[in-house]
């Protein structure tokens, strides 16, 4: 892969905190619940967040958005960047405390229930490297652009050889036009 920019961000080790107490008190909402939040907080969840926060990646380049997540069921996506329609800064109260944001991407074709999978909780300055992101991306769309003529040698003689073209239709419409009215 053939890089200009390569970027890889780097994650808040409080995220594993922030995991075991929210996945906890989420468990512990419901009376199946409780005894499972109890085993969550003496180890479980500490170890979970533990090797959740280790594998934990995200990587961006010149075209392309790619991270990767969890443990028993792991998620790894590539997210090319022409697809990304917007990168979302999200922070909250609770987030905030941990001095935490989540990062939500809304990619082209994407339906409402693959939209909560595209989301990155955790990574160190979240407004900075949504800023990264979305440059990327117009560099990106620039880059695919077709260049105006005189940009570059190709496409100004392609340019050149078009504008030829019209103004040959152009004298042979003003030679009907002639013809016309000598007839009428």
């Amino acid at each position: 892969m053939s890089t200009d920019l390569q970027l890889r961000a780097a994650f808040n080790p409080l995220i594993r905190p922030y995991l075991v107490i929210t996945i906890g008190l989420t468990m512990a909402t419901t009376i199946i619940g409780l005894p499972l939040a109890l085993i969550w907080f003496l180890g479980v969840g500490q170890w979970w967040a533990r090797h959740y926060f280790d594998k934990l990646e995200c990587h961006l380049d010149d075209k392309t958005l790619r991270y990767r997540k969890g443990i028993l069921v792991s998620v790894e996506k590539t997210i090319p960047l022409e697809n990304i329609q917007d990168v979302t800064f999200i922070e909250g109260p609770i987030l905030r405390h941990f001095h935490l944001s989540t990062l939500k991407f809304e990619t082209a074709g994407h339906s409402a229930g693959q939209a909560n999978d595209m989301h990155l909780t955790g990574i160190i300055d979240g407004h900075e490297f949504r800023n990264r992101i979305i440059a990327a991306r117009e560099a990106l769309k620039h880059k695919q652009q077709p260049a105006l003529p005189g940009q570059s040698s190709a496409t100004g003689a392609q340019a050149d050889d078009q504008l030829a073209v019209l103004h040959s239709i152009d004298r042979k419409l003003e030679q009907l036009i002639e013809l016309m009215k000598v007839q009428k």
